[in-house]
Formats: structure tokens, C-alpha cells, sequence
């Protein structure tokens, strides 16, 4: 069966705000299907991560797959990881500020503080248990996509608004 493009919900619609409620059963067709249409999802917007809130699903599943695009073209290289239920169990005391965007916030970026190293457990499809570490832009990644199953997005965790910048602002003034 082929991933279906699902609709990416954008800032103003009220289930990005809900909380996303675990999931039982990780194996399940459902979770499954939902795994697959993320990341067609995903890569068809040109993301590296992204949370089934994002398309009005409230399970804790999201997808990190860092890899350079358009949006991001000095990101790593690394295939999926679909994380189910994950939770951030260690987060260093290291912050770091960098540029983020978001799938739901087309057309924003904003200077976001974050911990440099986190460990995050998870369950991976296959319903294992799974704990990493994470470094860096990845870290920034599960880190976004985390704040999705609370509900928040990006633009909470900015510390001015001055920290803002338009898409096309960024690619002249970041990029170039």
C-alpha cells in the first residue's frame, strides 16, 4: 500500500494545540499507515521531521529524518526514525539558539533556544523499546517535533520577536 500526502495543519488551527495521547499499540496497521504517510508527508513539503499533530492525528508518534533539502541544505544525512511515545530523558544544560521553521508556520523562521544533547526513549515500529542519544540539528529536530504532542510550536519557545525573520529574508540574509 502506498503513503498517502496528508494535509499539513497550519498555526491557527486548534488541533495544533491538543496534547497527543500515547499510543497502545505501536504494531497496529493504523500506527503503521500513519508512519508511512508521515514521511511521504514529510518529503513532499521538504521537511526533516514531523508530528502526526501536524496533520490533525493526536497519537505521540513523530518522524526525525535530518537530511539536506531546500529549507535546510547544511543538514545531516540520516534515514527515518519514527519514535512513538517519545520522551526526553536527559537534556543537557547546554542551550543553543539557532533558525527553525516549521511545516504548520510556512513563511517564519525564529531564533529558538535548545539543549545541544538530549537522550530521548521511544519505541521504534516495531514496538521496541529504543534509547539514544541525539547531538545538534537532529536534537533540535525531536526536540520541535516533541513540542508538537504538548501542543506548541515554535513560536512559544522564540525569546523576542525581534528573533523572527520572513522565509525570504532568510535565504538572503542566512543562507547566502
Amino acid at each position: 500500500m502506498s503513503a498517502m500526502q496528508l494535509e499539513v495543519l497550519q498555526l491557527g488551527n486548534p488541533k495544533l494545540r491538543r496534547t497527543a495521547r500515547p499510543v497502545e499499540d505501536p504494531t497496529s496497521r493504523e500506527i503503521q499507515s500513519l508512519i508511512d504517510d508521515l514521511i511521504g508527508t514529510m518529503g513532499q513539503a521538504n521537511g526533516v521531521g514531523i508530528a502526526a499533530p501536524q496533520v490533525g492525528i493526536d497519537w505521540q508518534v513523530v518522524i526525525v529524518a535530518s537530511r539536506p533539502t531546500l529549507r535546510y541544505p547544511h543538514a545531516p544525512h540520516m534515514d527515518p526514525i519514527a519514535m512513538i511515545n517519545p520522551q526526553l530523558t536527559d537534556i543537557s544544560a547546554e542551550q543553543v539558539k539557532d533558525w527553525e521553521g516549521c511545516l504548520s508556520v510556512p513563511g517564519i523562521r525564529g531564533l529558538v533556544p535548545r539543549a545541544s544533547t538530549i537522550s530521548v526513549e521511544y519505541q521504534d515500529r516495531k514496538g521496541h523499546a529504543q534509547q539514544e542519544i541525539f547531538h545538534d540539528f537532529v536534537a533540535r529536530i525531536i526536540q520541535h517535533e516533541c513540542d508538537h504532542l504538548q501542543g506548541y510550536v515554535f513560536l512559544d519557545r522564540v525569546e523576542s520577536t525581534r528573533e523572527l525573520i520572513t522565509e525570504n529574508e532568510y535565504h538572503k540574509l542566512v543562507l547566502s
